[in-house]
């Protein structure tokens, strides 16, 4: 199955959350969707038959690995 990627937008480090983009690794969108919450765009990406990964970190790059995680996987506790 394809990885895709829920992204909090906007993106950069500044301001609040507003909502998740789902993205392929080359930042093309799957939806044009802005979805209202983590859980919404999982759901979605599901039922589309792809494997979301969920950021890890607020400024994100798809190609570190360590700012992604499968979902449903449980946060490292330091």
């Amino acid at each position: 199955m394809l990885h895709v990627y829920v992204e909090p937008v906007p993106k950069g480090r500044w301001g609040p959350i507003d909502g998740y983009t789902v993205e392929f690794e080359d930042g093309t969108k799957v939806t044009p969707e802005i979805y209202r919450s983590e859980m919404l765009a999982v759901g979605e990406i599901k039922l589309r038959g792809y494997v979301p990964l969920l950021a890890k970190v607020r400024i994100t790059d798809k190609a570190v690995t360590e700012h992604w995680q499968a979902a449903g996987q449980p946060l490292p506790q330091d």
